[in-house]
């Protein structure tokens, strides 16, 4: 019962930047749960010291889903759909 079931997939500074990757994953269909210190949630980010930092963490059965998703948002793009993936 040790075992973990989720996996952090990346770490980003401030809760919008976090609130808008999550959503990207989350419309891909994968789930996600974010942490961030309680100091930084304030209407004014806070990013002393690491505070603003907000892990994001997926599945560990969709952790090779999530990173696919991850670098096709930083690079600008969309999602991978299974569409996509079954026509290759």
């Amino acid at each position: 019962m040790n075992e973990m079931r989720w996996e952090k997939l990346t770490e980003v500074y401030g809760r919008m930047d976090a609130d808008v990757l999550k959503s990207y994953l989350e419309a891909s269909g994968i789930q996600v749960e974010t942490f961030q210190e309680a100091v930084g949630h304030h209407i004014y980010p806070t990013t002393v010291d690491g505070l603003a930092r907000v892990q994001l963490f997926v599945p560990r059965e969709a952790i090779e889903q999530a990173r696919e998703v991850l670098a096709a948002y930083q690079a600008g793009g969309e999602p991978p759909s299974d569409k996509e993936e079954k026509d290759e």
